[in-house]
């Protein structure tokens, strides 16, 4: 007991100072900005509509029935909300804690994995924490954050414990998975059961007990579809025969390869097999720019250690699986990046007494050094450029201008990291993070008010109250529904004939639509008008729309 005890306080202490560093820059970035269209904006709308309406067991958007995802998050959010009132601030925080979630249970991962060397639980976690990829992504109201917690959960069930037990804990497995299922469908197996699968290569035990390995691992994966069904069932019954036919056939192979929504089938179908190749370096940045990193790496050989086998049964499965799939998006390797972290930091331990010995400027932080120096001059640069009318009138022209306010902050953490000393890696962990969150003040500071759907969304509810129609030429994603507390649809519009009945029909309605460029036409007619993203978003009464058209 004793022994456990000492176990658990050897743990906490790992957790200082990283965990408090990390959630005071995520808060301060998340809360920097209001929820970001069309993702968080989306995920809301959802959670808002499920609420408004008290439809607790099928997710709607905009009127209809929401097939694309499962509801573990809304739920979440629910509960909050139950608790303390509907607004973005809880999602927000409970975003940050499922992110230090994930780092804390990192940790443990490293802790089972290589209970010889402390020092990767130490490291592990702040170079996970400093991806700068993961870390803006981790600042949307989305999926992928907790099922990357829920895929890390059900893996450390399958690692031996501290108290030397090697049997898997089967139950918390199946649970997990389940959950996991909950809150983005079938793709948590591409993430958490692979690993399973191969145990007999990575675990002494599962070699040896084959037939209750697989044997028990099934029992599991059934007690996460029985958590599925248990909503599921209700769910299909709920949601009428359209939303049961969505739930069971058409959308279930999306969510197999990599849960896409229909936007990101679109973009992405035709993305070749070697995509994710060039982009590992942003997913791994910025430890992709130390060159210890990959000399690490390069000397990983052969016989390995139990605890770098799983890592690379969970990793190099995944990615190639991921590669397979047609479509492609970023995020959805993000669990896998804990597994690099832990693979690169497993290197890094084995590495340490020549690194130490022989690293150099060059070797070590020098390129990242030198990044920040350039980064800094390159503000510099491109707001003098802005000043002198070389930046014409693109949309991301006032962030040049404002760069060079922000500029002395990569100085100082380009001294960060070449400040010769201890704790290099911590370091260059640090600036990687206070970096990427400069990077992202300067959005909220320069370019916020092309995302800021406020003002519009109050408009939008104020004529639903007065009784008008409001609808949006094209598809619809939500971005209004939370931010107005809209009660009712918007009526989506394709093509010019729909446009026109509909302003036949509702002659006082609203129509939201959203030109790449103003004209005298448009501003004539226009009701409200505001940059949106690189275009404009323009409402403006139907029957101006029709007489204009005319």
């Amino acid at each position: 007991m004793s022994s456990s005890v000492s176990s658990r306080s050897d743990f906490v202490r790992t957790l200082w100072p990283w965990l408090p560093i990390w959630l005071l820059v995520s808060l301060a970035a998340i809360f920097a900005h209001g929820p970001m269209p069309l993702y968080s904006t989306r995920t809301l709308a959802v959670a808002w509509e499920m609420w408004d309406h008290q439809h607790w067991i099928v997710p709607y958007i905009n009127g209809a029935p929401y097939s694309e995802k499962v509801p573990l998050l809304f739920w979440l959010i629910h509960l909050g909300w139950a608790a303390f009132g509907v607004g973005d601030v809880w999602p927000r925080l409970l975003e940050v804690l499922i992110g230090g979630t994930e780092l804390v249970l990192v940790a443990r991962m490293a802790h089972r994995l290589f209970p010889e060397a402390p020092w990767i639980a130490r490291i592990a976690p702040w170079l996970l924490g400093s991806l700068s990829y993961a870390f803006l992504f981790g600042l949307q109201i989305m999926y992928d954050v907790l099922l990357a917690v829920w895929a890390l959960a059900a893996l450390l069930c399958l690692l031996p414990d501290e108290r030397g037990r090697q049997e898997p804990r089967w139950l918390y497995f199946g649970l997990c998975l389940g959950l996991g299922l909950l809150t983005k469908g079938p793709v948590i197996l591409l993430h958490a059961s692979l690993p399973w699968l191969l145990g007999p290569l990575w675990s002494p035990w599962a070699s040896q007990n084959r037939r209750r390995w697989y044997g028990r691992g099934l029992l599991a994966l059934a007690l996460g579809a029985l958590v599925l069904l248990a909503w599921a069932i209700p769910a299909a019954i709920s949601g009428g025969e359209a939303y049961r036919h969505k739930l069971f056939f058409t959308q279930t192979a999306g969510r197999v390869v990599g849960g896409m929504d229909q936007a990101a089938r679109l973009q992405s179908h035709s993305r070749p097999l070697w995509w994710y190749l060039p982009w590992l370096p942003l997913l791994l940045f910025p430890l992709s720019g130390l060159p210890r990193v990959w000399l690490a790496l390069g000397s990983l050989r052969r016989p390995l250690d139990s605890g770098s086998r799983f890592l690379l049964c969970w990793l190099l499965p995944s990615l190639l699986i991921f590669s397979l799939i047609r479509g492609k998006q970023l995020y959805y390797p993000l669990p896998e990046m804990a597994a690099a972290v832990l693979l690169i930091s497993a290197a890094l331990w084995r590495q340490a007494p020549q690194a130490t010995a022989r690293t150099s400027f060059w070797l070590g932080s020098g390129p990242l050094a030198l990044a920040g120096v350039g980064t800094a001059l390159g503000m510099v640069a491109l707001s003098l450029m802005a000043r002198h009318g070389h930046a014409g009138n693109s949309w991301y022209a006032p962030l040049m201008v404002d760069a060079i306010y922000f500029s002395p902050v990569f100085l100082l953490l380009a001294l960060l990291v070449a400040w010769p000393g201890r704790w290099p890696l911590q370091r260059i962990a640090l600036a990687g993070l206070l970096g990427t969150a400069t990077i992202y003040g300067l959005f909220s500071y320069s370019l916020w008010s092309k995302f800021d759907l406020d003002q519009a969304s109050a408009l939008i509810a104020q004529a639903q109250a007065r009784g008008q129609e409001v609808a949006q030429e094209g598809a619809y994603a939500g971005q209004f529904h939370f931010s107005g507390r809209l009660h009712q649809p918007i009526t989506e519009l394709y093509g010019q004939p729909a446009l026109r009945q509909f302003a036949r029909q509702h002659p006082d309605s609203l129509i939201i639509t959203y030109p790449n460029k103003l004209n005298s036409l448009v501003v004539r007619y226009a009701v409200f008008t505001q940059p949106f993203r690189g275009g404009w978003l323009v409402i403006r009464p139907a029957a101006a729309m029709a007489e204009a058209a005319r």
